[in-house]
């Protein structure tokens, strides 16, 4: 508890210069803290002693959330944690967290950090697949940013088309930014309700997660173009983010994604898991130092791939894995 509170204090004023020298700190402590982490390490018969740079840290498997507590020291809360979405019959993750209040402070940096202050924000939220469950980071996130935008339009709007409607029209004078969040296949919905949205200035439309069997799924481009023309507006953004992590990284188009300060992103070679490659689609090997309570470095099952000015593309999933709660469209 001692090093989590510290650890979180070092994050709050971290410079990207101090990326490498934290995330070594933090795997030097999880590698004889975690023992889900712990004994995973042994058995691929690595030395953390020898541990020496990035590359070399061995990443956790994601589905290990699984069926394992991944946490560091005891047994966590058992009433603290955050659970995926999945379809029928499909094992749902479990992230422990230490503190709630620190993910959502954290969030809430990012961000700003990204587009400024939530005060200068109407958050209208359309997270139907998400709502109608326990246990969703993500419902945690926006509901604390609706709060802090002191908004009377802010809010979740489930499936109430006609007052989302309404609410974006009488926003439209408020002098405030206007950001529709919303799950995908919700957003195309509304679009094809409302033949006719508003067009506002001042909108930022960001879409997360995927069409969650809700209907079939499109590549990106596709997605996007036909939002793009039902919002008229130019851009549309996307969230990125999982229940196994922390932090969420931004794109503000195109599906190209901007890494805060906490995350790190290495792109594993699809046929040699232990081998990384640059600017090809590969694998996602992430770290988010946010994850000090329970395990950093994460391999995930989504493909991305780094492009020369050092930014994420991310392209979709690997064939054979879950449909996860933040579902993301093959590019």
């Amino acid at each position: 508890m001692k090093y989590f509170k510290s650890f979180s204090e070092s994050l709050k004023n971290m410079g990207h210069n101090d990326f490498e020298r934290l995330a070594l700190d933090l795997f030097h402590f999880q590698a004889a803290e975690n023992p889900v982490y712990k004994a995973y390490i042994q058995a691929r018969k690595i030395d953390p002693k020898k541990i020496s740079n990035l590359t070399q840290i061995p990443f956790l498997p994601i589905s290990f959330f699984k069926s394992q507590k991944v946490y560091c020291g005891s047994d966590p809360d058992p009433n603290k944690f955050y659970s995926s979405s999945g379809t029928t019959g499909q094992v749902n993750s479990k992230h422990y967290y230490w503190s709630e209040t620190f993910y959502l402070e954290h969030a809430k940096q990012i961000f700003e950090e990204t587009y400024g202050s939530l005060s200068d924000f109407h958050i209208l939220a359309l997270l139907p697949s998400y709502l109608e469950r326990q246990g969703s980071s993500l419902v945690s996130m926006i509901e604390y940013f609706i709060s802090q935008t002191k908004s009377p339009f802010s809010g979740f709007y489930l499936y109430d088309h006609q007052k989302l409607s309404d609410t974006l029209t009488a926003s439209k004078s408020s002098g405030k930014k206007v950001l529709l969040i919303g799950v995908t296949f919700a957003l195309l919905d509304l679009i094809e309700e409302f033949k006719e949205i508003p067009a506002l200035n001042n909108l930022i439309v960001m879409e997360t997660g995927g069409m969650k069997g809700r209907r079939k799924e499109m590549i990106r481009e596709e997605v996007h173009d036909q939002l793009r023309k039902g919002f008229q507006i130019d851009a549309i953004h996307s969230e990125y983010g999982m229940t196994e992590l922390m932090s969420q990284a931004y794109s503000k188009s195109d599906g190209i994604y901007t890494l805060p300060k906490t995350m790190g992103v290495y792109i594993r070679d699809t046929h040699d898991p232990f081998a990384y490659q640059d600017r090809k689609v590969g694998g996602m090997n992430i770290i988010d130092l946010a994850n000090f309570h329970s395990c950093a470095f994460i391999e995930t099952q989504d493909l991305g791939r780094i492009d020369r000015s050092g930014e994420l593309e991310i392209l979709g999933r690997f064939d054979n894995s879950d449909l996860r709660g933040c579902n993301l469209m093959l590019n």
